[in-house]
């Protein structure tokens, strides 16, 4: 009786190895995110990180603040989330020069969504860094002081920094996310999607961290 059960047995056992196969990953290389070769992380300080590419120009992007505000608050502990402007054309280098001048004079935190709606909700006419320095002197930014820092030698360095590395990164438009310098966001549906593929790609990352 115990050898006539072994074939039968054993035919169970085949047909549950068969069919028990690796869930297939939620989002597809080459569609929804990009492998960027070699790695290019934004900063190297050894911690994962998710970088927005974006520009205050951008209407896109100030509707996908929300999003990026979510990404945020759900990294989990240790993962940096970092910001980088694009600079697509001579127009959108203002709001780059702003947006590097606020970070080196720590308004950043009261002016980055002060800024998307003075542009895109109220309208105002802040094209140039003249205009922006009148908008920065809202938040205690001495207009001088903020047209020294926007105009500065570090500025430049930072710009042309950041300017190559979107270049290597492969930016094609805004918003996009970068995870750790390794990949970026490609065909999204949605920006729910979005936020959903960020961070599978950092659980992917933090991972692979684990079992190098």
């Amino acid at each position: 009786m115990f050898k006539r059960l072994l074939p039968i047995v054993a035919g169970l056992l085949l047909t549950t190895a068969c069919s028990a196969q690796t869930p297939a990953a939620p989002f597809q290389l080459g569609v929804q995110y990009v492998a960027i070769t070699p790695a290019q992380p934004l900063v190297n300080d050894g911690k994962i990180e998710v970088v927005e590419v974006f520009s205050y120009a951008c209407p896109h992007c100030w509707h996908f603040e929300p999003y990026a505000e979510q990404i945020r608050k759900q990294l989990p502990r240790g993962v940096a989330f970092r910001r980088v402007p694009a600079v697509f054309s001579p127009a959108w280098e203002p709001y780059a020069r702003a947006f590097y001048a606020a970070q080196k004079l720590g308004v950043l935190g009261k002016t980055h969504v002060a800024l998307f709606k003075a542009l895109h909700e109220e309208h105002q006419p802040l094209y140039s860094l003249q205009d922006l320095a009148g908008f920065y002197a809202r938040y205690g930014v001495k207009p001088a002081e903020f047209l020294g820092v926007a105009n500065s030698d570090a500025v430049d360095q930072q710009m042309m920094h950041d300017v190559r590395l979107e270049q290597a990164w492969g930016i094609e438009g805004t918003p996009t996310i970068v995870v750790d310098g390794k990949y970026r966001s490609g065909r999204i549906q949605s920006y729910d999607e979005l936020v959903k593929l960020t961070l599978w790609l950092v659980h992917k990352e933090q991972a692979a961290r684990a079992h190098p």
